[in-house]
């Protein structure tokens, strides 16, 4: 096998990996719209869905290293803990029917992280005005 055909599947099974990711991610919101899946499962499988499907990332993707560790890792490992959470048959379901339908982004999940940015910067700064008013005092 040559360098060139080696280079050429890997990035094929890439593409495989991340074309599972969307489809998966796309299944788990309608999952999540589903009653038949428990409320537990529903709540986890629209959080990964929501932060999966956000233009806005809670580590931004320009700092490095973990800039990407959200896209890398949180996501499939949202994806998995959804996925064992719900019926495995009506999953199924839902990724058969994601395969066919258009996916795309979610502005109430960018709204949801700019909240929770929001709520760690105040947090932070409550906590400096602490600190330094414990040390002037």
């Amino acid at each position: 096998m040559t360098q060139s055909s080696s280079d050429a599947s890997a990035v094929a099974r890439l593409r495989g990996w991340a074309r599972g990711i969307k489809r998966d991610v796309h299944a788990l919101y309608l999952s999540a719209r589903d009653p038949r899946v428990p409320w537990y499962a529903k709540a986890v499988a629209l959080a990964v869905a929501a932060y999966a499907l956000s233009p806005i990332d809670l580590i931004p993707d320009f700092v490095p290293v973990l800039g990407y560790v959200d896209d890398i890792i949180l996501v499939p490992l949202g994806i998995l803990l959804a996925v064992r959470l719900i019926p495995p048959a009506i999953l199924a379901e839902h990724r058969a029917s994601a395969i066919d339908a258009p996916l795309q982004s979610s502005r109430g999940a960018a709204l949801v992280i700019v909240g929770i940015w929001i709520g760690l910067a105040l947090v932070a700064i409550g906590a400096a005005v602490r600190y330094f008013a414990s040390t002037q005092g």
